[in-house]
């Protein structure tokens, strides 16, 4: 369930993809052989979400009548994956890992660094609906940690400033560039690469 579920909030009695939506939709249904259009399920979730910002039970439904399938089957799938937000969440929706690894490395600091500087807790979004803040299991991205996603962007290597930092641009309407946010490169040692640092005569990444 997402992050402001507990809060309250009313279910839309339909739904309907915009044209441009449902374009995509048909496309990713044709994908699929007849009888098979149950396959479409998670993309179709997902634009569902892209849409509303959300995915509500008037989506579902609205899916499983695309598809000929029984909603139960829709309802399944978009509770089991987390990467569905089934109730209304902020524009900008930060989900701070806080598993072993961004742990060890300081989740707790970067939990506390939203919540000061956007005066939410967990599972809260910002009267303005702008952000809302959640902690999520493993996102992946371990050597780099502590780490955060806010929609399809992962933010890495963060600190309390960082996150503020991150923060205080998307207020201002900027797009803040995802990934390391202390210098690192990708994933390499964070002092920069120590094997592998040439190829034949060059440094490897040149010619």
């Amino acid at each position: 369930m997402s992050a402001a579920a507990h809060q309250d909030f009313e279910q839309p009695a339909t739904f309907a993809f915009t044209d441009e939506y449902l374009a995509q939709a048909k496309v990713i249904i044709a994908k699929y052989p007849a009888g098979r259009q149950r396959s479409a399920t998670l993309p179709l979730l997902d634009l569902a979400q892209r849409q509303e910002g959300w995915v509500s039970k008037a989506a579902m439904d609205h899916i499983a009548d695309m598809l000929e399938i029984p909603p139960m089957r829709v309802y399944e799938v978009a509770t089991f994956y987390t990467m569905y937000k089934l109730a209304p969440v902020g524009k900008h929706h930060i989900e701070v890992c806080t598993n072993v690894a961004c742990m060890l490395r300081g989740s707790d600091a970067i939990v506390s660094a939203c919540s000061e500087h956007l005066g939410i807790g967990v599972g809260e979004t910002t009267k303005d609906g702008q952000f809302s803040l959640a902690e999520a299991e493993c996102l992946g991205a371990c050597v780099n940690a502590p780490m955060i996603q806010i929609g399809d962007h992962y933010y890495e290597d963060l600190d309390k400033d960082s996150m503020k930092a991150i923060i205080d641009a998307l207020k201002r309407g900027e797009a803040p560039k995802p990934g390391p946010q202390n210098g690192r490169h990708a994933s390499e040692p964070a002092g920069g690469p120590t094997t592998l640092t040439t190829l034949g005569s060059k440094p490897v990444g040149e010619g």
